[in-house]
């Protein structure tokens, strides 16, 4: 568990020190943002900070599969829930059932093999751990986007929030294990997560947040799976199990439900996600790729 903490971590800290050494307005922005919006930045660098320090011991405990599941499923719920206790919106009907569906799907595609087998004891501190991992996911995303829908840059926005968590969990990765930085597997795994899962991943996530509302794009991460699920039968000759199948089935369509427009609202009718005031709309990720990356940790 340590091990797989502490490259996390990692990643984390070379990807966001990088993603703010690079983001143009990233060192000024903190003196451009109001008093509220300062605060904002503090949630949304303890937010972030937070997510390895929960997901990875999670998979820990659990699993990979299992804390996916759990992480990247209990995130549009709570961007929802946030989104509505913030007072920007209830979440619509439409966006309910369909990130049902998506949960639902998900479950079902990852979980397919282990339905078929014996089932084994939940550890239910890893069941939290993942939980609180989607919640992190939800408050960056929706902070993220609030800031960014404020007028400020969102390479700026991503590089003061990734780079300042990267500095925060600096401490779990000097501390708590480093022999694995010597390491060829541990030091490509830290490379490959701070580059990818970490800098280009956020880089992209900071334009959607523009576009997205955060309810609705955290849902849409459900998609991962799906991706990786279909590239494993088309490209690595993989066999999914009925349940799987199923699970891809109703996955696809809580995704369609997402993204089809309906009528005039469509995809946006679910709240934007700010976390204050009234304003337009908000995203990850995941951050897309993370996930993959973490299985090749274990």
């Amino acid at each position: 568990m340590h091990q797989r903490l502490a490259i996390g971590c990692a990643g984390l800290t070379l990807g966001g020190i990088l993603l703010f050494l690079t983001s143009r307005g990233a060192r000024s922005l903190p003196a451009a943002c109001t008093r509220p919006e300062r605060w904002l930045l503090v949630l949304g660098v303890l937010a972030v900070a937070g997510y390895p320090v929960t997901f990875y011991p999670a998979v820990a405990r659990t699993g990979v599969a299992v804390a996916t599941v759990i992480a990247l499923g209990s995130a549009p719920v709570f961007a929802g829930l946030l989104s509505w206790v913030t007072g920007q919106a209830r979440p619509t009907a439409r966006w309910t059932g369909a990130t049902a569906a998506a949960v639902l799907g998900c479950t079902l595609l990852v979980s397919g093999p282990q339905l078929t087998g014996h089932a084994t004891p939940m550890d239910l501190t890893g069941v939290a751990l993942a939980a609180c991992a989607g919640l992190s996911y939800a408050a960056y995303s929706l902070i993220g986007g609030r800031l960014i829908t404020h007028g400020h840059p969102s390479n700026a926005v991503m590089g003061v929030l990734f780079g300042a968590a990267g500095l925060l969990v600096l401490p779990l990765v000097v501390f708590v294990d480093t022999h694995w930085l010597a390491t060829t597997h541990g030091a490509t795994v830290a490379v490959y997560l701070a580059l990818f899962t970490v800098y280009l991943a956020y880089r992209f996530f900071g334009h959607g947040l523009r576009h997205t509302p955060a309810s609705v794009a955290t849902s849409l991460t459900l998609a991962e799976p799906a991706v990786a699920a279909v590239l494993g039968v088309t490209v690595l000759d993989e066999h999914l199990s009925s349940a799987s199948w199923y699970g891809l089935a109703v996955l696809a369509l809580g995704l369609v439900l997402l993204t089809v427009p309906a009528g005039t609202g469509g995809a946006r009718a679910v709240s934007p996600g700010a976390l204050s005031g009234s304003g337009p709309k908000v995203v990850p990720g995941p951050d897309p790729v993370t996930q993959t990356a973490q299985t090749s940790c274990d």
